[in-house]
């Protein structure tokens, strides 16, 4: 076991608050929402391979 601390001035960033998560604001940056699937409409059903 060592003798030696170790002292900083500024907090862990696991203790500091997180800011809030305002939806209106992740939408304006990341945009809407987006499913994870491709859309499949009745056209890209159509010209699929089965």
């Amino acid at each position: 076991m060592s003798a030696y601390t170790f002292h900083s001035s500024r907090p862990d960033h696991w203790v500091s608050p997180r800011p809030t998560r305002d939806p209106a604001r992740l939408r304006a940056i990341h945009g809407p929402l987006q499913p994870l699937e491709p859309h499949s409409g009745w056209l890209s059903r159509l010209l699929a391979r089965r």
